[in-house]
């Protein structure tokens, strides 16, 4: 198994980074961990130089940051970006956040920064890992326009099963699900029909812990895997097998 979308790096770790990492190691085959601004994308490079071959760098930055940052600080994460894009699995987390932004011109402004982010992946050929909260619909449309990525994730997916029904349209193109599928009876009625083919498991810890009071961990994906196993009514071996395959052919891992 394969949590393809984590934030150990934050804070919360700091106490206990490495028994973390250890409880993972018993449990997945390797751990993505996604940066959201240029100081996170600096630690998850050396996060990822210190457990080689088991935990993998995304760089990106997020949404709801990006917006309120000056141009010179997003021209230095491009830049960062760019001159690590071989040692990357990922751009991202990128992307449109409608759920925390209503107001349009901030939107808009998302929308910029994002499409700068796409046509890098664009131009590298290098997988794009995107957040894309309550714009589903309108980020499929603009990434559609881009034939050189090679891989699109849709993280944490958790748009309108029509859409999701045309990202399955691509072959390239991949939905993340999450811990969440523990309790939110929204994605677990997504997943009943959604194929595993497109289908990758994450856990975005520290967020979408089972309680508000805990806080989530990279070897909890493994409650997502056994709750699509149960939803879908197969094996988990089969659950792991697929979307671990799955996110070693994304991700080159």
């Amino acid at each position: 198994m394969i949590d393809t979308h984590c934030h150990i790096d934050f804070e919360e770790y700091d106490d206990d980074r490495d028994k973390v990492i250890k409880r993972a190691r018993e449990k997945l085959d390797a751990i993505i961990v996604s940066g959201i601004s240029l100081e996170s994308n600096h630690d998850v490079i050396k996060l990822s130089d210190k457990h080689a071959s088991f935990i993998y760098p995304s760089l990106g930055f997020h949404p709801v940051s990006s917006q309120n940052c000056s141009d010179s600080e997003l021209k230095e994460s491009q830049k960062h970006l760019i001159d690590n894009i071989k040692n990357i699995v990922a751009i991202g987390e990128v992307g449109m956040d409608f759920f925390y932004v209503k107001d349009k011109s901030l939107r808009e402004r998302q929308k910029e920064i994002f499409t700068k982010f796409i046509e890098i992946a664009n131009d590298y050929k290098v997988p794009l890992l995107m957040h894309v909260r309550d714009c589903e619909k309108k980020a499929l449309n603009l990434v559609l326009n881009y034939e050189d990525i090679p891989y699109i994730i849709f993280h944490c997916y958790g748009g309108s099963l029509k859409t999701a029904r045309r990202i399955m349209e691509r072959d390239n193109y991949y939905m993340s699900f999450s811990t969440m599928l523990c309790y939110s009876q929204k994605h677990q009625d997504l997943i009943k029909n959604i194929s595993l083919d497109h289908v990758l498991t994450e856990t975005d810890s520290p967020y979408l812990a089972m309680t508000k009071e805990e806080r989530n961990e990279p070897a909890n994906v493994v409650n997502a895997c056994k709750k699509i196993a149960e939803i879908q009514n197969i094996d988990l071996d089969i659950v792991d097998k697929v979307t671990t395959n799955n996110a070693r052919k994304v991700f080159n891992i």
